[in-house]
Order: C-alpha cells, then sequence, then structure tokens
C-alpha cells in the first residue's frame, strides 16, 4: 500500500506524539533486540529506531517488531534498497539523515513512513514543499542546536521537528521547550555497556525518566 508524503508526515507524527524521546538504538547482537525493546517499552518509551549500521539490525527489527506495544522503525536509510529490506524485517516507519528524491519515492512506493531529515531551512522547505511536513533535524548540535531550531521554526511554524544527534540529558530540556519540538532522538536511554551487559531494569528506568521529561519542559 503506497502512502502520499501527506498521510507519512501524518503517521509519524503520531509515533512522534508517542513519547519524548524516541530511543536511537545501534544493535550489536541481535538476542538482546527483543528485552531491550521490553524494557523500553515496559519504561514508557514505545517509538524505537533501529540504526541500519550493524549486521544485526534488520534481524533485531524483526524481534522487536513482536513486542507488544513497540513501534519499531529503521534508521539511517539511505537508499531504496534500505527501505525495502527495513519493510520486508517488520519496521513501521522509517528514518534518514537527509532525504533524496529516490528515497521519498520508495518510502511513499512501499508504504513506509519516513521521518526525512534537514539541516536548514531550505532542506525543509523542499521536504515541506513536497508535502512532509513533519522532519528530522540532524545533526542537531552540529547544526547549532535548540537556538537554531528556534530561528527555522520562527518562518517555517507549520513543520515538526524530531532533533537528533548530540542530544542528551544535558540539554534535552532545550529542544523539548520548543513549539515545534514534539520529541527527540537520543540514545542515552539504552547505554550500549547497560545492553551488553543485559541491565535490562536499569534501561527501564532510564526509559521511565525519559517519558517524563515532556512534562517538565515549559
Amino acid at each position: 500500500m503506497t502512502v502520499t508524503p501527506q498521510q507519512a508526515s501524518r503517521l509519524t507524527r503520531e509515533i512522534c506524539a508517542l513519547a519524548p524521546v524516541i530511543p536511537v538504538l545501534v544493535i550489536e547482537d541481535a538476542a538482546t533486540a527483543r528485552p531491550l525493546a521490553e524494557a523500553l517499552v515496559a519504561g514508557g518509551l514505545p517509538a524505537l529506531e533501529v540504526t541500519l549500521r550493524t549486521p544485526a539490525a534488520l534481524p533485531a527489527i524483526r524481534a522487536m517488531a513482536g513486542v507488544a506495544g513497540a513501534r519499531v522503525g529503521a534508521g539511517t536509510l539511505v537508499t531504496p534498497e534500505d527501505v525495502r529490506a527495513a519493510k520486508r524485517a517488520g519496521a513501521t516507519f522509517g528514518v534518514s539523515p537527509g532525504a533524496t528524491d529516490a528515497l521519498l519515492a520508495a518510502c511513499e512506493e512501499l508504504g513506509l513512513p519516513l521521518l526525512p531529515g534537514a539541516a536548514t531551512a531550505s532542506e525543509a522547505m523542499r521536504l515541506l514543499a513536497r508535502g512532509y511536513d513533519m522532519q528530522k533535524f540532524f545533526p542537531a548540535e552540529a547544526s547549532g542546536g535548540a537556538a537554531a531550531l528556534k530561528a527555522i521554526g520562527a518562518p517555517l511554524p507549520q513543520i515538526g521537528f524530531c532533533p537528533t544527534g548530540g542530544v542528551g540529558p544535558e540539554n534535552v530540556q532545550d529542544y523539548l521547550a520548543l513549539a515545534n519540538v514534539p520529541c527527540v532522538g537520543g540514545s542515552w536511554v539504552a547505554p550500549r555497556q547497560l545492553v551488553a551487559e543485559r541491565r535490562w531494569h536499569e534501561i527501564e528506568a532510564l526509559a521511565r525518566a525519559a517519558a517524563q521529561l515532556g512534562r517538565a519542559a515549559p
């Protein structure tokens, strides 16, 4: 089933509204995927982004897709083949660091809602012209941080952003305080060492704290 850019943006907005943080996950061992997803969902973070940066990524998506309450997305989508592989693995949304016509067309044709990346006003406007009004601001800190995103949002208030890249506990509230930011993407809720040591209760606690962040934003 195909999706239009407008439908994709509506669906990604719904996903971004589920919690103030989308965990960005680099999975090294597919055996950790299911318990990791269970811990994050139990902590209140149902939307999960598994980056396609390791051989374990696609098997991890398959495992996580079976966890009740999880909405599993594939990150680092770059090519149409990435989109096809993510879709086959069971991903229900995609995330990209940028956007190309070929990537957007593949997501639309295969019915995979995409959160496309933009770092400048011109990139954001091009995506908006196509129909994408929910975007990823990446790399957030390297592109000027919350101040830059606030400035971009002033003339483009109709675009929502999920900033990712350099977002952590020390600056997350700066982003969540912005009217154009429903959520952020971050890896701090699932540190690699805790995952490797299978310390699921600690990851659940980190997720629970992250799930409360939006309530404290001014």
